[in-house]
């Protein structure tokens, strides 16, 4: 399938004018190919005149003088041969010309005064034939029929030479049309490329809008994407915006209950009573946290984001190191300086956030990052050297919809939000053993 709109206007304008040459050559083939006869009508009743005048009657009968004003008619192979027959249809007088030619041809006296006509003969000659009857010559009554003809090869090897340039200047023409329509479609698309230019820019969230400086066709369409990006903005804040009130709504009144919790922890006949409600009150806030995360995090459908992936793993790492400095981990990053990951900061953050997290918690000693890109694909690993994850949990703990926080109260919620957070940007979690000895979890991302 032909992708490109400028090669398909070029591949159905081509189409065009090829039909259209195409039906317009016979056309003129046949016009020139008239033109052409009634010239040589012209000019074949023009030799006739040139023996009318010559001829002469004496005494009852035809006289022609030797030569005749006319130097084809006097020369053989001239290709002009002229004939002139009595009432009978005799032949009482033939030009020079014709002694190399052995042409049979009848007279008709119809009364029509003169005819122009295309004989063939039995050898598969053809020739023109213009054919005049005279009633009066040289000032006497007499009735001859006075004939001129030429042979046809001439006009074909004419009209052959002419149907030979008309290809070559229709094919010169098509390939000039061609290019013009080309140089055409370049620069009337070129509208259409500085739209995909502001489209890229907008992706990459250099610019937050199309500009107006369109045609008029395409003002509606930047229009409505403009319109759909400030909706989808304003969606977003507001969304946001609701979302803190939520969680500022929801974490006082949990507040109060866990302070609840505490004091009726210090009462010893209420402690398992207390126990139970604070196991309640975390799992209520650790739903409410993940649910809020999971909401916030998804990403713009219209804006393509790229972060430099170095400088999140850095501070990450420098934070987590200190959480975690009685483990000693030694953290190793193989990543490049410049190495981008197609997510928004803020999505990236908290996946890596979790999973670097979860790596340092479980790990021995030994944490690696790694960054690997391949056509169409990019690759981000995070390896451990921890226990591990059993091989007949890994698919359950990976498939939607299963939370490890819903299964075990007070575990956290982690791998929950990355793998929502993954499908949020159509990339791929999986995960498998590491060569460290622990877990590997990968995320894949499809460039295409």
């Amino acid at each position: 399938m032909i992708r490109s709109l400028r090669v398909r206007l070029m591949l159905a304008a081509t189409l065009l004018a090829l039909l259209f040459m195409l039906a317009l050559l016979p056309a003129l083939q046949k016009a020139f190919s008239l033109a052409l006869e009634e010239s040589i009508e012209q000019r074949l009743a023009s030799d006739i005149t040139t023996l009318i005048s010559a001829a002469r009657i004496e005494h009852g009968q035809l006289q022609m003088p030797e030569l005749l004003p006319d130097e084809r008619y006097n020369l053989p192979y001239t290709g002009l041969l002229g004939y002139i027959f009595d009432r009978q249809g005799k032949l009482v007088w033939q030009s020079r010309a014709t002694a190399a030619q052995n042409v049979n041809y009848t007279p008709r006296y119809d009364g029509r005064g003169n005819e122009f006509a295309r004989i063939r003969q039995a050898s598969g000659e053809e020739f023109f034939v213009y054919d005049v009857e005279v009633k009066l010559l040289g000032g006497q009554s007499a009735a001859y029929s006075i004939v001129a003809l030429q042979p046809v090869r001439e006009y074909q090897h004419t009209l052959d030479g002419l149907r030979e340039k008309l290809y070559l200047g229709f094919g010169a023409a098509l390939l000039a049309l061609l290019v013009l329509l080309w140089a055409g479609l370049t620069w009337g698309l070129r509208s259409l490329r500085r739209l995909s230019h502001e489209l890229d820019d907008l992706e990459s969230g250099a610019r937050e809008g199309l500009s107006g400086d369109h045609p008029r066709e395409l003002l509606r369409l930047t229009g409505s994407l403009n319109r759909l990006l400030r909706s989808e903005r304003e969606q977003r804040q507001r969304y946001r915006h609701s979302l803190d009130d939520l969680a500022h709504s929801l974490k006082t009144p949990l507040a109060v209950l866990q302070g609840v919790g505490e004091s009726l922890q210090q009462r010893s006949g209420e402690r398992e009573q207390s126990r139970i409600l604070q196991s309640q009150i975390e799992r209520m806030s650790q739903q409410i946290d993940y649910q809020l995360q999971r909401a916030s995090l998804r990403k713009s459908g219209l804006v393509r984001h790229s972060v430099v992936l170095r400088p999140l793993l850095d501070s990450l790492c420098s934070t987590l190191a200190k959480v975690y400095r009685d483990k000693n981990v030694d953290v190793t990053l193989d990543v490049p300086e410049q190495a981008c990951v197609p997510m928004e900061q803020g999505a990236l953050l908290e996946m890596l956030g979790n999973l670097l997290e979860n790596a340092y918690r479980l790990s021995l000693g030994q944490v690696n990052v790694s960054w690997a890109k391949v056509p169409g694909q990019l690759t981000l690993c995070i390896e451990d050297d921890g226990p591990g994850v059993p091989a007949d949990q890994r698919q359950r703990i990976l498939e939607r919809g299963e939370r490890l926080d819903s299964q075990h109260p007070g575990q956290g919620i982690g791998l929950a939000v990355v793998k929502d957070i993954v499908d949020s940007y159509d990339a791929r979690l999986s995960l498998g053993d590491s060569v460290l000895g622990g877990a590997a979890f990968r995320i894949t991302f499809n460039l295409e």
